[in-house]
């Protein structure tokens, strides 16, 4: 009998030893879900699908589920209706919201966007472009009151010329409709997003002639925001997601535009590993994504700039009130 037992004894155990093994990797597969609604599904917020696709965001021991807002008045409707945790869109809709006097504002946590995403497209190459071609033109610039309107105006306007006057802002066509107006014929000229813009290049339809990100200089163009109540209530939740966002940052800051290409091809199945590396190039051209989540108090108080002179902005917003600096900080400690 103890014979027996001291051969059972050692298949007991390793019995036991694997449960424990099992047991604790079932803890460390419940991950604690976050949702968010991103303004759009764009390769511009290439870290964003790097930080999903190579796993930062389970690292953090959390569970997101991404959908898309189609613009920013619709994330921040979502946001204040509690439907989703965290917004993904321009900090203007943060300052809009402050300055309607709403006791739970919301709060900017995380940066990742520091430029103007658009292209200047023309119809023929011009690789000797200057802003003052715009002269006598007419361009489409989008939706008046968005942030690529505001910018590309006063991009336009630090080159010396007047939008209305010197240069026609047909803003009578749709967001999602430029490319197509613009190919039928309609302007001289088109401010489009990537991947529209490559892909309107690679088939001659169009040939990006200029960057407005590269002329604006630094701005906050997108931004991860919440609830102050939310963010207050969730700090662990906001630190981990903080961090994931930070590590996708690094990652594509150390990467090629073909690695990264590679890794978010996923997230746009319907985009050829070639136009991704182009358009992931191009961004990385012009410094469009932060080297960490922290926004600086200039880069806000410029963008504020841009809304006043743009006549959508009358009263401006503390930047101590509408961002929290403190969980970006962190992680780059």
């Amino acid at each position: 009998m103890k014979k027996r037992l001291c051969r059972l004894l050692p298949l007991l155990c390793a019995a036991v030893l694997t449960l424990g093994l099992l047991s604790g990797c079932g803890a460390q597969k419940k991950l604690q879900k976050v949702t968010v609604s991103e303004v759009t599904h764009s390769v511009f917020y290439a870290p964003q699908y790097a930080a999903i696709h190579l796993g930062f965001f389970e690292e953090e021991g959390l569970e997101l589920e991404l959908s898309n807002g189609q613009g920013a008045d619709k994330v921040m409707t979502a946001v204040l209706s509690g439907s989703v945790d965290i917004g993904f869109a321009g900090p203007e809709a943060c300052i809009y919201v402050y300055n309607e006097g709403k006791e739970d504002y919301m709060q900017v946590f995380a940066q990742m966007t520091q430029r103007d995403g658009a292209f200047i497209l023309a119809r023929e190459p011009d690789e000797a472009f200057t802003w003052d071609k715009l002269k006598g033109k007419s361009l489409l610039p989008g939706r008046k009151g968005g942030v690529p309107y505001m910018t590309l105006e006063y991009v336009v306007k630090q080159h010396g010329l007047t939008p209305g006057v010197d240069v026609i802002f047909d803003d009578s066509i749709q967001f999602s409709a430029m490319a197509g107006a613009f190919t039928s014929g309609t302007g001289d000229y088109v401010a489009l997003f990537e991947p529209t813009a490559s892909a309107l290049e690679m088939e001659g339809a169009g040939y990006i002639v200029a960057s407005v990100g590269a002329e604006s200089g630094e701005i906050p163009y997108t931004a991860y925001f919440a609830q102050k109540s939310f963010l207050e209530k969730n700090e662990k939740l906001i630190q981990k997601f903080t961090g994931a966002i930070a590590k996708g940052l690094t990652w594509v800051q150390e990467h090629t535009a073909a690695e990264i290409a590679k890794v978010i091809q996923p997230a746009f199945p319907d985009t050829d590993l070639k136009t991704l590396e182009t358009v992931i190039q191009n961004y990385k051209d012009i410094d469009a994504w932060c080297t960490t989540p922290v926004m600086k108090e200039e880069a806000f108080e410029k963008l504020q700039t841009v809304m006043q002179e743009a006549g959508e902005l009358e009263k401006t917003a503390p930047f101590t009130q509408i961002v929290d600096n403190s969980f970006a900080e962190k992680t780059e400690k």
